[in-house]
C-alpha cells in the first residue's frame, strides 16, 4: 500500500485540529480594509470537505448576523478561497487578474474601516447563528499591529488562523510565501488563493510523528 501525500489543505486541517480549529473549518485568511481597487476579505475552506454557504453572512463590528448574505458562494470546495468585496465583482477580478473560477461577491455595503471587526456567521441552527470566525483589528488600538491600507494582511503562522489575534498577522510583500503581487490599481496582496504559511517546527514534528507511526503500522501489516 502506498502512503498518500498530504495535500496543503489536508496538512492545514491536521495542524489546525491541534490548534484553533473551529467547527465549520472556514477561516479568514486575508483582508484589506482600504485599497485603490476597494477593500476585500478572503475566506478559505480548510474543513476537509465542501461547505454549503447557504444562509451564511458577514458583518463588521455591529455584529449582526444576516447583514451581508454569503449564500451566493454556494458550495465551497475543500481548500477553496472565496472573496467578498465592496467593489463590483467583475471589476475586482479584472483588477487582480482573477479568472471566473474564483468566486467573488461584490457590493458589500457594510464596509470595514481602519479599526473594525470581521465576523463570519454560519446559517441559523434553530437557536442561534454560530460565529464561524472573527478577526478584531486596529493598528491604533493594538500598537504594533499591521495596517492593511493598500497592502493586505495574512496570517503569520497557521496558529493565527481562528485565534482572533491581529498581532499574529503580517503584511503582504512581494516574494512572500503567499505569492503576493500588485493589482492593476496598485494594491499589494494575494486574493483568491491561500498558500500555506510556513509551519512552526513543532507542527512539522507532529505531522512527521504521525506519518512515522502510520508507516510503522503499515510495515507491521506487510
Amino acid at each position: 500500500m502506498k502512503l498518500k501525500t498530504l495535500t496543503s489543505a489536508a496538512t492545514l486541517t491536521l495542524v489546525l485540529g491541534a490548534a484553533q480549529a473551529n467547527a465549520a473549518g472556514i477561516y479568514i485568511t486575508e483582508w484589506m480594509y482600504k485599497g485603490n481597487g476597494d477593500e476585500f476579505i478572503e475566506l478559505t475552506n480548510l474543513s476537509g470537505s465542501a461547505v454549503d454557504f447557504s444562509g451564511w453572512s458577514y458583518d463588521d463590528d455591529s455584529r449582526t448576523p444576516g447583514t451581508f448574505d454569503l449564500s451566493g458562494f454556494g458550495l465551497v470546495a475543500d481548500g477553496e478561497s472565496v472573496i467578498l468585496t465592496e467593489a463590483n465583482a467583475a471589476d475586482f477580478r479584472t483588477d487582480w487578474g482573477l479568472d471566473g473560477a474564483v468566486r467573488v461577491l461584490g457590493g458589500v455595503s457594510n464596509n470595514i474601516g481602519r479599526s473594525d471587526e470581521i465576523n463570519i456567521y454560519e446559517s441559523f441552527n434553530g437557536s442561534t447563528f454560530p460565529l464561524a470566525d472573527v478577526l478584531t483589528y486596529s493598528d491604533e488600538d493594538f500598537p504594533g499591529s499591521i495596517r492593511t491600507d493598500e497592502v493586505s494582511g495574512n496570517p503569520g503562522t497557521l496558529a493565527a488562523l481562528g485565534a482572533n489575534d491581529v498581532s499574529a498577522w503580517v503584511s503582504s510583500a512581494v516574494g512572500d510565501s503567499f505569492n503576493s503581487y500588485f493589482s492593476i490599481s496598485g494594491d499589494l496582496g494575494n486574493p483568491g488563493q491561500f498558500n500555506p504559511v510556513p509551519l512552526p517546527a513543532a507542527a512539522w514534528l507532529f505531522i512527521s510523528g504521525l506519518a512515522g507511526l502510520f508507516g510503522a503500522r503499515l510495515g507491521r501489516r506487510a
